[in-house]
């Protein structure tokens, strides 16, 4: 394999390589090679110091080694021809050798053998990214606006052939191909400046590197035009924010999708209800990894699609869980799909979790409740009870409190992952809870 990249590399004409990761946060990490070190690096690593990464190692035991994965290999098609670089996304392990369990891609890695050693499953997920073109104007020190200026007055599936947020999307869908993604459409989402690409479902780990791959190619290109991109979950009060919903099946080795059943009558297997139930006994801790960030909460609203009550319905978008239509011509599209995801995420980490509670679902048994169909959002606080509908957490510290008691999310996680995620989020939280707010001093300033 080694000797199969270095060629394709010098036929390529690349020149540097670029060895990417992940730290806890989900943020991009990357060391640049001259293309001669490659063949080096693919056979011994590359050493570094963990201890300077979020949650990788401790300082006393900081040593560690990137190894390539050359399944990863894709070169950057923006770059010049005379510094052509191209990126390996790499595994981390230690100095004894073996896998480092403080490492987001290692802990999908392992959630993933867990499934098919113990059922035979792959994990197919489908990633949807949103996100916001802004515009760089009235910035301050920091090279970001005061406040966000969207790139374009679009609404949802707008479309006009002078539109620059149309062609920023072109360049966009034409470099993902380029690195080896399969575009399945792109399309203005519901508020202004806000965006949405979608790339075809695959395995986890596949997916996950091409959410990670994703976020970089879509800022690169915005780059280009002189605006930026951002993948906050709310970045503007009052329109919809940016989620990351997410579809997911469970097929076997041979390809069949095992969420299928043609006597069902929402075509669902008992496999497939087992991993909703599931989803929705861990939904509370789960959204402290696949919604992160105290912004996250601001999206976890009624009244912008994105979900608030725990259960599952078909079609119904203010359900945490919906099933999409799917007919029985097209058995591989089953599938569940989880709504309070958002772009922020790790999506290692988040996929790990996300498999964990489903996986517990089904070794469990667990039975799914019956579906809601209608608007949950309708709904008063009596008839919720009467239904048994819980609620996400309101806040990141709520989500932090229910990570904190559960085991399966943790155990998915890893107790090296866990402990400097949560003391990461604490202090995040921490650091918004005494801040001062334009909302407070407009509200009391001179009121109080």
């Amino acid at each position: 394999m080694s000797s199969d990249l270095i060629a394709r590399v010098q036929e390529d004409g690349v020149r540097f390589v670029s060895l990417q990761f992940t730290d806890i946060l989900g943020t991009i990490k990357s060391v640049t090679i001259p293309v001669g070190r490659l063949e080096e690096v693919m056979e011994q690593g590359l050493w570094f110091d963990g201890s300077s990464i979020e949650g990788f190692a401790r300082i006393y035991e900081s040593d560690r080694v990137l190894v390539p994965d050359p399944a990863t290999y894709q070169v950057f098609p923006w770059s010049a021809p005379e510094r052509r670089r191209a990126r390996l996304i790499c595994d981390i392990y230690g100095p004894d050798g073996q896998p480092a369990l403080s490492v987001p891609r290692q802990a999908l890695k392992r959630m993933l053998a867990r499934a098919a050693e113990r059922g035979g499953y792959v994990y197919n997920v489908g990633p949807e990214l949103e996100f916001f073109l802004f515009k760089r104007n009235s910035e301050n020190s920091s090279g970001y606006p005061t406040r966000p200026a969207p790139h374009d007055v679009g609404s949802y599936f707008d479309f006009s052939p002078r539109d620059e947020a149309q062609q920023v999307r072109s360049e966009i869908v034409l470099a993902l191909e380029e690195m080896g993604m399969q575009v399945e459409m792109s399309h203005h989402e519901c508020a202004i400046g806000q965006h949405e690409i979608d790339f075809r479902y695959a395995d986890a780990l596949t997916s996950a590197d091409n959410a990670v791959t994703f976020k970089y190619i879509v800022r690169a290109i915005a780059a280009t035009y002189g605006i930026y991109a951002s993948f906050m979950p709310k970045p503007i009060f009052g329109i919809a924010g940016s989620g990351m919903h997410t579809h997911q099946s469970l097929f076997d080795t041979e390809g069949q999708n095992l969420f299928y059943d043609a006597d069902d009558e929402y075509r669902l297997s008992r496999l497939a209800y087992n991993f909703i139930a599931g989803q929705m006994e861990h939904a509370r801790a789960l959204s402290a990894v696949v919604a992160p960030t105290v912004n996250s909460y601001k999206r976890l609203t009624p009244g912008y699609e994105a979900p608030v009550y725990i259960c599952w319905a078909h079609l119904n978008r203010s359900a945490l869980i919906r099933v999409p239509a799917h007919g029985a011509w097209h058995k591989s599209a089953a599938r569940a799909e989880l709504r309070c995801p958002d772009p922020s995420t790790n999506p290692y980490l988040a996929f790990a979790a996300m498999l964990a509670a489903g996986f517990d679902g089904i070794e469990r048994d667990l039975d799914t409740p019956p579906p809601v169909n209608e608007d949950v959002y309708d709904f008063d606080e009596r008839t919720l009870r009467e239904r048994a509908i819980g609620t996400l957490p309101g806040t990141l510290a709520e989500a932090l409190d229910a990570l904190e008691q559960d085991g399966v999310i943790q155990e998915a996680l890893g107790p090296d992952i866990t402990d400097a995620f949560l003391r990461a989020k604490r202090a995040e939280w921490d650091e918004y809870r005494i801040q001062v707010t334009n909302w407070e001093l407009e509200r009391y300033l001179e009121t109080a």
